[in-house]
């Protein structure tokens, strides 16, 4: 639903409860589209976000494969004194 901004002044609850209700309201401006109205989407819990963590910390540990880990993956290039060879 299109409206422009000079007719969304008098109608603004009614848009707000249709875009809560997931309508697609855009606010035009001289014909133009210059906003739209969108419900807010509330954080999840801090479960669910602890569980996804979990999860993806799972998943890169089953992609780590074993060898020199990146803070000495370039000790050849130095020799005992830390210098360039």
């Amino acid at each position: 639903m299109r409206v422009s901004v000079s007719e969304a002044k008098a109608r603004l609850t009614a848009l707000v409860r249709r875009a809560e209700a997931g309508d697609k309201v855009v606010l035009t401006r001289h014909g133009k589209p210059a906003v739209r109205l969108v419900p807010v989407q509330s954080p999840p819990h801090a479960k669910v976000r602890r569980a996804a963590i979990a999860a993806m910390q799972a998943a890169a540990e089953e992609k780590r494969t074993e060898g020199a880990d990146a803070a000495r993956s370039q000790d050849f290039l130095y020799d005992d004194d830390g210098l360039p060879r």
